[in-house]
């Protein structure tokens, strides 16, 4: 029997490359890293486009908040089995909230988990679904190259993350969230059948 991908996790990658719903990710150069906020960093790309969204919005009244931006795996691993330990978690429960080690697209440098400023009690909780930046990011993100990455109903069965962004604004993030795209457009073109 194949070995886990992830050392301390007893879980097999299925035909697509997947671990318990997540797709492999590489960890971005830190060196290459800008920050959007004290202590938080993307790429350049994502950066810029990230301080122009949270312009614009901040221009109508709304006030974005970077809460968590890259993160190398190392950080990665001490989420992901730390908090399971804590939590009494099994690896498929954490997995539903949180990607193993080597499979968050956080080490790409090009997510985001965004808050809004006004209701700070709903960071990172389904409850930020009901706050005006979730609804300025649901109507205007798309301009900034920012996708949604874990819907509701998705077919990675991650659990629906309204504040979990990540920039597809260039052709090497676009090769990256590739193989989440396919997903969804098969899933899309499977239930349409």
């Amino acid at each position: 029997m194949p070995s886990s991908p992830v050392s301390g996790l007893n879980a097999r990658l299925s035909s697509d490359g997947r671990l318990l719903g997540h797709f492999p990710y590489p960890e971005a150069d830190p060196k290459r890293m800008v920050a959007v906020a004290p202590g938080l960093l993307l790429l350049p790309d994502a950066a810029r486009s990230f301080l122009e969204m949270e312009l614009a919005a901040a221009s109508e009244g709304i006030k974005l908040i970077p809460i968590s931006a890259f993160r190398p795996i190392s950080l990665q691993n001490d989420l992901f089995f730390n908090v399971k330990a804590d939590r009494n978690q099994s690896s498929i429960e954490r997995a539903q909230v949180s990607a193993p080690p080597g499979f968050s697209e956080h080490s790409t440098g090009y997510a985001i988990d965004i808050g809004d400023h006004s209701q700070p009690q709903t960071n990172l909780s389904p409850g930020f679904v009901h706050t005006r930046a979730y609804q300025w990011l649901r109507k205007n993100a798309a301009r900034y190259q920012f996708m949604l990455s874990f819907p509701e109903n998705n077919p990675q069965s991650v659990n629906f993350e309204p504040w979990h962004w990540r920039y597809e604004g260039n052709t090497e993030s676009l090769r990256l969230f590739e193989p989440a795209q396919r997903l969804v457009h098969n899933t899309r073109s499977h239930q349409q059948r």
